[in-house]
């Protein structure tokens, strides 16, 4: 099955304009958008009024990443670009927002709950990468023992 979007003509930026609009529409209070040093949008990032207070959350795109699954599952070549690749990656976060602000709106979550592998801490490292840095530890449950 082919990668969720693929064949999407829907520019990057007009998608990430579609996300801020979503994100102003949850509350939030400040949204940004970063570049990567070859001027492709990598992630937005936005702050939020939550139960905890004020948390700033980062909405990451592995567009490399993106472009690589198109090369391997054989899409056609005409959509085998970066510029596809961003367009698709920023179509799949769009999609998963809309599904996530869904669950929050209906109060089946918290929005913390949701966002939170994408939340901030002061030195804007996501906690993701935090626990990934220290390989999970205490999160991952012990090898079973050799028999």
């Amino acid at each position: 099955m082919p990668i969720l979007n693929y064949t999407t003509q829907i520019a990057a930026e007009k998608t990430a304009q579609e996300i801020q609009t979503m994100l102003a529409r949850a509350k939030a209070q400040a949204v940004m958008s970063e570049y990567d040093d070859k001027g492709v949008l990598s992630s937005i990032n936005f702050r939020i009024k939550t139960g905890a207070g004020m948390m700033t959350f980062r909405l990451p795109a592995n567009v490399q990443k993106i472009y690589e699954v198109l090369v391997r599952q054989r899409i056609p070549a005409k959509l085998q670009t970066r510029e596809q690749a961003a367009r698709v990656a920023w179509r799949i976060i769009k999609d998963w927002l809309e599904a996530q602000l869904a669950l929050v709106s209906a109060e089946m979550v918290d929005l913390e709950q949701v966002f939170l592998p994408y939340a901030q801490d002061e030195t804007g490292a996501t906690l993701y990468e935090v626990l990934k840095d220290r390989q999970f530890a205490g999160l991952a449950l012990p090898a079973p023992a050799a028999a």
